[in-house]
This record gives structure tokens, C-alpha cells and sequence, in this order.
């Protein structure tokens, strides 16, 4: 059985990801800050027959121990992960303060778990999984490619702070330096995604969309496709890449 980490399965991206990975009959591992509510939320939604095929850690990233809770939930389990999956957010550091800027905290916050967290991360699972993982995918952003459009928003600073597009931005460039430095053992690609419908009122996708070529926002459910092609043997000869679906957004 084929094997899948996914991080942050609690939010849209990371939901539709487990479900579809667990439908595609994946051994799917997932985390989440609160493993209760996620059961809670989500359990109706999946198949009930593939759930034995779902582990659930729940684990919070800015802990100390959290990637030995990590890996010691894999190694009691037995799962010996081919695939990678980094899409863990916490929205805590999209705050901004009342001047308009990011504090230290969430500035270094929004770093350390698009960058810091996943480096350590897949050096650890790689150190105790020798041989096993074949693939790690990074969950982007437009925002690491290009800065926002100010007239996309009602207020630029608080719908998009300066933290969030910088760290994808390292992200990104962390998927290049880890295809060089992993491979050819293991290959390591990126998904930036451009808006997705689900947080956003009327004014707000209509805006969006007139910026866009394609004249819409992202389903939720587009988010499967890409990461299910850079999982499977139809991407093997791509590592380091950045797929970008958006739209059309960043041509232009």
C-alpha cells in the first residue's frame, strides 16, 4: 500500500488532499492541532471503509517535541511514508499589528513552519526512513511568486501580510536547494495556488476574477489534481519545480 503525510488535514487544501489519497486507497497520515475536532468535523465526510487507512497525530509544530511526536506516531504504526506532503498553516501568525506591521513573533512564526519545521522535518523522516520516501511536495502560493495586487483588497496590510508571501518565497526556493541536495533518491516539488473560493464575499471574487485570465478563483477540489500528478510516476522527471495554477494570475 502506498503511503502519504500530509500536514494541516484540517484545512480546505489538506482536507480534500486526505480524502482524496485515502479514496485512491493510500495509507494516509495526517496531522492536526486537534485531532477531537478533526474526527468531529471531517469523519462524516470520508468513506467510512477506507478509515482504517487514516492515522491521525495530533501535534501542534511550535512544540519542541513535535517531530519526535511525529515520527514515533510512524514508527509505532509501522508506516513507512513514500510521500510528503507540507501544508500545515496557522493562521495566529497572519495577524498584524495595529501600525500596519508584523510583529518579530509572527513574522519568525509564519517562517519557521513554511521553512524551518518541514526542513527538519524530512531530514528526520529521511534519517529514520532510510530509502523509504520517494517524493516531498510543498503546499505555495501566488504570494511566493508575485507580490499582491493593492486593488484586489479593502485593506492590503490585514488581507495580506508581508510574512506570509515572503515565507512562501523561501519555501519555494527550499523546494530548488532540496531537489539538488536530495536527489535523485528523492524528487521535490511545489504547488502554488492562487485563490481559492470558500473565505471570500461577492465584491471579492468578482474583483479576483476580473484580474484573472481565466476570470475565476480556485474549487476546492482543484487542489487535488496537481499534487496527485507530482505524487505519481507521470511527474518522475520533475524535482525542484514550482507548479503554478492559478488561473493565469502571475502572466500578467
Amino acid at each position: 500500500m502506498k503511503s502519504i503525510l500530509i500536514t494541516g488535514g484540517s484545512g480546505k487544501v489538506g482536507f480534500q488532499l486526505v480524502k482524496h489519497f485515502l479514496n485512491k486507497n493510500f495509507k494516509v497520515v495526517t496531522t492536526t492541532r486537534n485531532s477531537k475536532k478533526f474526527k468531529d468535523n471531517f469523519s462524516q465526510k470520508l468513506d467510512e471503509s477506507k478509515m482504517s487507512n487514516l492515522l491521525i497525530i495530533e501535534v501542534d509544530f511550535t512544540h519542541d517535541n513535535a517531530i519526535e511526536i511525529i515520527t514515533k506516531n510512524l514508527q509505532e504504526n509501522d508506516v513507512f511514508l513514500e510521500n510528503i506532503v507540507h501544508n500545515a498553516r496557522c493562521l495566529d501568525y497572519l495577524k498584524i499589528e495595529e501600525d500596519n506591521t508584523v510583529s518579530t513573533e509572527n513574522f519568525s512564526g509564519e517562517f519557521y513552519l513554511d521553512v524551518i519545521f518541514p526542513y527538519h522535518l524530512n531530514l528526520e523522516i529521511i534519517n529514520q526512513q532510510k530509502g523509504e520516501l520517494k517524493n516531498i511536495i510543498f503546499i505555495s502560493s501566488i504570494y511566493g511568486v508575485v507580490a499582491p495586487t493593492p486593488t484586489l483588497y479593502d485593506d492590503l496590510h490585514k488581507s495580506s501580510p508581508i510574512n506570509y508571501g515572503v515565507s512562501k518565497a523561501a519555501q519555494i526556493h527550499l523546494v530548488k536547494e532540496l531537489a539538488v541536495r536530495l536527489g535523485p533518491e528523492i524528487r521535490v516539488n511545489c504547488v502554488s495556488f492562487g485563490g481559492i473560493k470558500g473565505r471570500t464575499n461577492k465584491e471579492f471574487l468578482e474583483r479576483y476574477s476580473s484580474l484573472n485570465p481565466l476570470r475565476k478563483m480556485l474549487e476546492e477540489i482543484d487542489v487535488v489534481a496537481p499534487v496527485d500528478f507530482l505524487v505519481s510516476e507521470g511527474s518522475s522527471n520533475m524535482t525542484g519545480q514550482n507548479l503554478i495554477i492559478d488561473g493565469g494570475w502571475t502572466i500578467w
